[in-house]
């Protein structure tokens, strides 16, 4: 399956099935702080493990930090 992350293009063999999975392999599981846009189009947290994929899917993953 191919998606885009952040504007990169990404190859995943097995597809992950949905946002969740997906977070997962890339997040490690770390998802506090960390919002998610499916073809430009926010999700919320409680449909990540609803929400499946399609090859050619853009996500842009947004993660907070602190700093000052």
């Amino acid at each position: 399956m191919e998606l885009t992350i952040n504007h990169q293009i990404r190859f995943f063999d097995p597809a992950p099935n949905s946002l969740a999975d997906l977070l997962q392999i890339e997040l490690c599981g770390k998802t506090q702080g960390v919002a998610v846009a499916l073809n430009n189009r926010v999700i919320p947290k409680d449909d990540w493990s609803k929400t499946d994929l399609q090859s050619t899917d853009q996500i842009l993953l947004i993660t907070a930090t602190q700093g000052g």
